[in-house]
């Protein structure tokens, strides 16, 4: 099926699959049309139908609500039935020949581990190889839960049937109550995959500090950062400034890899967790004195301690959308940090 974008900026002209969604059409074909959970809920790919027919199989999509027309759809919902053309409000672009394209496959979760309150680790293996860049997330469909859901990998690696991801459980969450509702953590059970997506790409190219600030299980694709400028050594020329936070000190995890991440670079890498509704306990701070320990909203500590040196970092966010938005605000506002050097996937 043919399908013509409408921009602000431009037009654009792609061949789109009935088995796919218009928006992973355009992105394999290369065009960047604008997103951010790929999965029904943020409202962000908005399009008006203008010719054609399409298939909304997701029409209770949260999303739907910041539709404005009875023509309106979400492309990442949507599948072409006939040659059409859409319209966008905002601007699309050729993508960057080095973005990786979008593909669908399947999955087994193998293993799964509780690793703090509410809090679980677990592993896809896939049936297709995927390729992704460290920060990218894919979408996830299980069985009997309407609609997928977006998830940030842990691991980076290309062209790798094992898919790590950290999820937290949320009151009234779908899939996470999906999730954590069975004795075994759903071992075993098949999934559906969409990925990757998102723009909060690292590569050790960048050739620049970098700050990564997350809440929750938002740090999973810091994880997959931190990873990669590992292995790569990057650390040993350019500085890493981590920020993790949580509510209380038993909330917390990964501490055991930040550690031995700090061990290794412990000139160019500082780890600081960030405790909200309580000071860090003592216990955690002799056991992990490699890391620094902090009172307050995430945000807030991150710019405390890096100050001006965000004007010339590379800022990566992750968490949920209050956590973004306040720390958009205060890195623009008060560290002065340029727009163009923050980079974020927004999950609503």
């Amino acid at each position: 099926m043919r399908v013509i974008v409408n921009a602000r900026n431009r037009g654009f002209e792609f061949e789109a699959s009935p088995n796919e969604s218009l928006l992973m059409s355009g992105l394999k074909a290369g065009v960047a049309l604008p997103y951010e959970c790929a999965t029904g809920t943020c409202g962000t790919c908005r399009a008006t139908l203008l010719e054609g027919n399409i298939n909304d199989p997701w029409p209770e999509a949260p999303g739907r609500k910041l539709l404005k027309e009875a023509r309106d759809v979400l492309m990442c919902q949507c599948s072409p039935k006939s040659d059409c053309r859409v319209e966008v409000p905002g601007y699309a672009y050729h993508a960057d020949a080095s973005v990786l394209p979008p593909q669908q496959g399947r999955g087994v979760i193998r293993t799964a581990a509780i690793i703090a309150p509410d809090v679980v680790n677990f592993e896809i293996e896939t049936d297709v190889a995927f390729n992704f860049d460290a920060g990218q997330f894919v979408t996830v469909e299980a069985p009997g839960v309407e609609g997928p859901r977006a998830y940030s990998m842990v691991n980076y690696e290309r062209r790798t049937k094992r898919l790590e991801f950290v999820i937290k459980r949320k009151p009234d969450g779908g899939f996470s109550e999906w999730l954590f509702s069975a004795p075994d953590l759903r071992v075993g059970v098949e999934v559906n995959m969409v990925g990757p997506f998102g723009k909060a790409i690292f590569h050790p190219a960048l050739s620049s500090n970098i700050v990564c600030i997350a809440g929750g299980s938002g740090i999973a694709g810091m994880m997959a950062i931190l990873r990669r400028a590992m292995d790569e050594g990057y650390f040993k020329q350019f500085r890493g400034d981590i920020f993790f936070g949580v509510r209380k000190s038993a909330d917390a995890f990964f501490l055991d890899q930040f550690d031995e991440a700090v061990e290794k670079f412990p000139n160019n890498l500082r780890v600081t967790i960030a405790t909200s509704d309580e000071a860090p306990s003592t216990a955690l701070r002799d056991r992990y004195s490699r890391l620094q320990f902090s009172e307050g909203f995430v945000h807030q500590v991150a710019v405390q301690n890096i100050g001006s040196k965000a004007a010339t970092a590379m800022t990566y966010l992750a968490g949920p959308p209050p956590l973004v938005d306040g720390a958009l605000r205060a890195l623009i506002m008060e560290a002065k940090a340029r727009p163009d050097r923050i980079r974020y996937d927004k999950f609503n």
